[in-house]
């Protein structure tokens, strides 16, 4: 099906995936005020209320927690290391999730700190196909990709978070790859 043999009713509810995938990639980057007060707590809210009580400096030491470090980091949010080797990262997988990007003539924003296969550029690449692509395109690289490491991130999110923001945004995307 293309994107031009869709109802209204269809191409409304894929813009309104496509801006929850964008809202979850936002969500899993470092947290900000701005993402706390305008959009998380309103997204978050109804998986967890517990979420509306989240403190900035709480959200920023343990996003530091699981995905960071100084230890290891307890959930890295790298494709490659799930799929790959836990050691491996700009492996075979990186370098398959780069080939997408490149074919719709993307790259990272130089200001992106991170790595390609962070599971919030993966989410805003989904965001993307979903926006510029057919739907078929959009499954097809979660297919391939996101759904191929991401239950597997999320369930060690849920199992080690001491906050109600990431169980709820982990349940969150849960629902959405799946969709």
């Amino acid at each position: 099906m293309s994107t031009s043999a869709l109802s209204p009713t269809d191409e409304q509810d894929r813009r309104a995936l496509a801006g929850g995938y964008a809202v979850l990639a936002e969500c899993w980057r470092q947290p900000t005020e701005t993402l706390l007060e305008d959009v998380a707590v309103e997204t978050l809210a109804d998986v967890d209320p517990a979420v509306r009580d989240a403190d900035i400096e709480s959200l920023r030491v343990e996003h530091a927690r699981l995905f960071v470090g100084p230890e290891e980091p307890k959930c890295p949010p790298y494709e490659s290391v799930y799929r790959d080797s836990r050691d491996s990262v700009l492996g075979p997988t990186t370098r398959a999730v780069v080939k997408w990007y490149q074919t719709y003539g993307l790259g990272l924003d130089p200001d992106w700190p991170d790595l390609p296969d962070h599971v919030a550029t993966e989410l805003e690449f989904a965001a993307y196909l979903l926006e510029h692509e057919d739907v078929e395109t959009c499954e097809q690289f979660l297919d391939e990709h996101p759904r191929q490491w991401m239950t597997a991130f999320l369930e060690g999110v849920r199992r080690e978070t001491r906050e109600p923001y990431y169980r709820a945004l982990a349940e969150l995307t849960a629902a959405a790859i799946e969709q």
